[in-house]
């Protein structure tokens, strides 16, 4: 295990509990007592946790996320989905990542992939997001390059949105974007709750040569307040089982090519 695959399994292991211990490190990492208490060091001067005598605790910024982060719905679905929207990116990829639960799990994923953690004289990913926990988790990946939108900060969803973020994307070129969305249907397209958020996930689909949509099955059907974009704006959508046959049947015959998992 390098020492970024190491970081990246302490704060996995902080996240679990709120704290974790040298100790702790010692018998999951397999490291030594003096290697795990340079790598809390080493994020602690990041800012990514706090030092306590023996250990560290959770940083409360960094961890302190909106409630529908904690106690989000369909989390094993979820988590299937973020695999395979991690599947589709190729090392060196420059990608696209919204905000919400789903595409939070989608950096996970990647994270958790031998060949995006793996050192190189070039960034083996470049992520652009306007989400706050995605930035803060990823910021401590040192082989990544890291690009965050300005904008205006919704605390309801931790994205930052509005006419700065829209500034920021539409300077930039993406190879795919993930967009998470609270409704998906044939007829009224994409859609979500905010309609600030909904404008600036379509210009990170503008700036996008391919656009992923990652949703599990309950939002197949439903729509939401404000439109993001038609179904048409998509090529792919990659749900979980369960999903209505009807709906799914309606999708595929408005051209959208659909993954389920």
């Amino acid at each position: 295990m390098n020492r970024a695959e190491r970081l990246s399994a302490v704060l996995d292991l902080l996240a679990e509990g709120g704290q974790v211990d040298v100790d702790q490190i010692v018998e999951r990492l397999d490291v030594s007592p003096a290697t795990a208490r340079r790598d809390l060091d080493a994020l602690a001067e990041q800012q990514l946790l706090t030092r306590t005598r023996g250990g560290a605790v959770a940083h409360s910024v960094a961890y302190d996320l909106p409630i529908r982060y904690k106690n989000q719905q369909n989390p094993e679905a979820k988590a299937a989905i973020a695999r395979a929207a991690s599947a589709l990116v190729p090392r060196g990829a420059v990608i696209g990542l919204c905000g919400g639960t789903t595409a939070t799990a989608i950096a996970d994923a990647l994270m958790s992939r031998a060949d995006i953690m793996e050192p190189s004289h070039e960034p083996s990913l470049t992520v652009v997001t306007n989400a706050l926990n995605i930035a803060v988790e990823l910021a401590v990946r040192p082989d990544l390059k890291l690009i965050v939108t300005g904008g205006v900060a919704r605390s309801a969803s931790y994205e930052l949105v509005g006419a700065l973020a829209d500034a920021t994307l539409r300077g930039l070129n993406v190879d795919v974007a993930f967009v998470g969305v609270d409704g998906v249907d044939a007829e009224r397209g994409l859609t979500t709750q905010n309609e600030v958020e909904a404008a600036t996930n379509r210009v990170l689909m503008d700036r996008a040569k391919r656009t992923v949509v990652v949703a599990d099955a309950t939002k197949l059907g439903r729509v939401a307040f404000a439109e993001i974009a038609g179904i048409d704006r998509a090529h792919q959508l990659i749900t979980n089982d369960g999903g209505d046959a009807e709906q799914l049947e309606r999708l595929r015959a408005a051209g959208l090519a659909i993954t389920t998992v």
